[in-house]
């Protein structure tokens, strides 16, 4: 199969979706998708958290071990259908949400 680069560009999430299209990963279905945000402050992250959760979504609020500088995470837990536009389109709005309250995206993680 050849890789149309306007669905799968050359970059961490085209690549990773390229890989389950390839391994045959029903990509239409709406699937749990998670974006994670790191914070310097709980405050600041508790903040982020509330803004979610009053848009209607799931999240988790944990400590996080993977920058010292930044030891607070949401993770948002929206179900989408799993394309690079509806990925980076939220990856983009969390980003845009986040600055104010000096959030730093953390990821993108696909579950199942």
């Amino acid at each position: 199969m050849t890789r149309d680069l306007t669905l799968f560009p050359e970059d961490d999430i085209g690549n990773t979706l390229w890989q389950m299209q390839e391994k045959g990963e029903d990509l239409l279905s709406e699937r749990e998708i998670e974006f994670s945000i790191l914070f310097s402050e709980q405050a600041l992250a508790l903040k982020f958290g509330q803004l979610l959760l009053e848009n209607n979504q799931k999240i988790s609020f944990t400590p996080s071990q993977a920058r010292a500088d930044l030891p607070w995470e949401i993770t948002a837990y929206p179900q989408m259908p799993v394309s690079y536009e509806n990925i980076t389109s939220y990856q983009a709005l969390l980003e845009t949400s986040a600055e104010p309250l000096q959030g730093q995206f953390d990821g993108v993680y696909f579950v199942g």
